[in-house]
């Protein structure tokens, strides 16, 4: 996976690929207001208009008054589309619950019968070849491919910011309070997200893991790890 600071990241949700087409009509939308300021200022310059007389500042002031409200509506109507996409309340197929510690996560698949365990980032001497430092886990995250999941995002200690851009998602960790998330997951793949939130010392070192993969291999990873928690409630 190449890091690009320059640019938005790859969408793998309906989400966060209409948050990107929003954020490139608004550049075009600011570069095109910027543009068109700046030929009017150029033409004033060089034409040596006075804007003193009556009709003249009649003229700009209707235009300076009107050509923004336009802009403006342009601008909220798919703002207000998205605002409504990202809070719809629809009804999850699974469920995930995210709490944040200091300084760690562990989840927990409500649908599921203690289905629930902690991840911890990986130490940089245990990475294999191939894995990304600060951002490898020992337990990934596993969701279903083209499942509408819910994610309930809480914390245990301090605050926290759960968040994964190429999902386009991020929810604040508050202690006693749940944060809820859609996510619908179009690609499959390997994920990567951190902490936000100044949340310590170690708050460089809470990574998050995703790996979405198809329902057949969710269930068969769902099944193989509580056949894993019962041996080692067995052998203990």
């Amino acid at each position: 996976m190449i890091w690009n600071s320059c640019q938005l990241q790859n969408s793998i949700s309906p989400t966060i690929r209409a948050l990107s087409e929003f954020h490139d009509f608004t550049f075009l939308s600011i570069t095109f207001i910027i543009t068109y300021v700046i030929l009017i200022l150029i033409f004033l310059f060089l034409s040596h208009i006075r804007v003193n007389i009556s009709y003249e500042a009649h003229t700009l002031e209707i235009g300076w008054t009107f050509i923004p409200i336009i802009v403006l509506i342009f601008l909220a109507l798919p703002s207000l589309r998205l605002l409504y996409l990202i809070e719809e309340d629809l009804t999850p197929t699974l469920s995930l619950k995210t709490t944040g510690h200091q300084w760690y996560w562990s989840y927990d698949y409500a649908d599921f019968i203690d289905l629930e365990f902690d991840s911890y980032i990986t130490p940089e001497e245990n990475l294999e070849q191939g894995q990304i430092r600060l951002l490898e886990v020992d337990n990934r995250i596993v969701l279903p491919l083209n499942t509408q999941t819910r994610i309930l995002v809480t914390a245990a200690d301090v605050l926290h910011s759960w968040t994964i851009p190429r999902l386009g998602i991020k929810a604040d960790a508050v202690p006693g309070r749940l944060n809820q998330l859609l996510v619908f997951p179009k690609i499959p793949g390997i994920y990567y997200g951190q902490c936000s939130e100044i949340c310590g010392a170690n708050h460089s070192f809470m990574p998050i893991s995703l790996e979405v993969v198809s329902l057949n291999h969710f269930i068969n990873w769902a099944i193989n790890l509580k056949q894993s928690d019962i041996s080692k409630l067995v052998s203990t």
